[in-house]
């Protein structure tokens, strides 16, 4: 049997969670709907909306599997009350994104799309932050179906729905508006070391105007 940990090792880690959260083991699988059947020949990863050059930018799955490949090693909190710490996430950055197919100038937000409909919204400046990126892998190996393969956004400073799973494609936005799960009650930001979860917690200015 392994030694147990110590007192001194569990309190370091319990001391990097966000409020409310309890360090998870391992990486529960959790999302709304089905699992969608990958097709590589139908796969295109999109973005549109309000670019610069104001057209459509398409990679397929061969084109986007060749970008730039970077690792970032980051933690990833969910609104469920668990928190999976120093993960190395694979695959390409946000940023590389914005810059491969930049946003006009007025471009405030994003949507984030995925299958079967489901988006999460973000401000630009949390969309381009250090670690935040469209992940292929974790800890080396490709991402299972259950857990968004082959494309997954994250966004290790926000909560995990902020992240979608099977994404594909980014809309610039010059305003804001709400996302799948900030249209059924969750915080429009989702920071969770302020513990915005819901949006009966919103102060003015954290959603989109009315």
């Amino acid at each position: 049997m392994g030694q147990p940990e110590s007192r001194e090792y569990r309190a370091s880690e319990e001391s990097e969670l966000p409020p409310g959260q309890r360090l998870q083991r391992g990486w529960p699988v959790t999302h709304y709907g089905p699992v969608p059947k990958f097709r590589p020949e139908r796969w295109e990863f999109r973005v549109f909306g309000a670019t610069a050059d104001g057209d459509k930018h398409c990679w397929n799955h061969e084109e986007f599997s060749a970008l730039p490949f970077s690792t970032v090693v980051a933690d990833l909190h969910c609104v469920t009350k668990f928190s999976m710490l120093g993960a190395e996430w694979g695959g390409v950055p946000a940023r590389t994104v914005l810059e491969l197919a930049p946003p006009a100038p007025n471009v405030t937000h994003v949507m984030v799309w995925a299958e079967y409909g489901f988006s999460a919204n973000l401000r630009l400046s949390d969309f381009v932050a250090d670690g935040a990126i469209f992940a292929t892998h974790k800890d080396g190996e490709l991402l299972t179906a259950e857990h968004g393969f082959p494309l997954r956004l994250v966004v290790p400073h926000l909560y995990a729905w902020k992240g979608p799973k099977w994404v594909r494609g980014v809309e610039y936005m010059t305003a804001d508006r709400r996302g799948f799960w900030e249209e059924r009650g969750y915080h429009n930001l989702g920071d969770p070391w302020r513990e915005q979860r819901y949006s009966y917690q919103e102060e003015p200015g954290d959603g989109p105007e009315l």
